[in-house]
């Protein structure tokens, strides 16, 4: 066998790695990063979006686990703070 050859396959192999990086691993990342971030910052009073598509404002949250209240007759459900997808509008942003 060549050395270039081994030299140039080493290299094509280090470049498809780079690639595999930068499109794929960096990015998924930043959506964990920015995920955690949210679910860092979620208080009582929150509006918010669960994965599962219930709407509902955050009531109370202990470690993992918050409560929250949904629809006109404010039933309190219980769930997992991984569970929400997305904070609608903030208690702080009213302000």
């Amino acid at each position: 066998m060549n050395p270039n050859s081994t030299v140039f396959l080493i290299g094509e192999i280090i470049i498809f790695m780079a690639i595999f990086y930068f499109l794929l691993i960096m990015p998924q990342q930043r959506r964990e990063k920015k995920e955690r971030a949210m679910l860092d910052a979620l208080k009582p009073g929150d509006e918010i979006l669960t994965k599962s598509g219930i709407y509902g404002k955050i009531l109370n949250i202990k470690d993992d686990v918050m409560t929250i209240e949904v629809g006109a007759d404010k039933v309190k459900l219980k769930m997992a703070k991984w569970s929400v997808a997305n904070v609608l509008n903030s208690k702080e942003e009213e302000k």
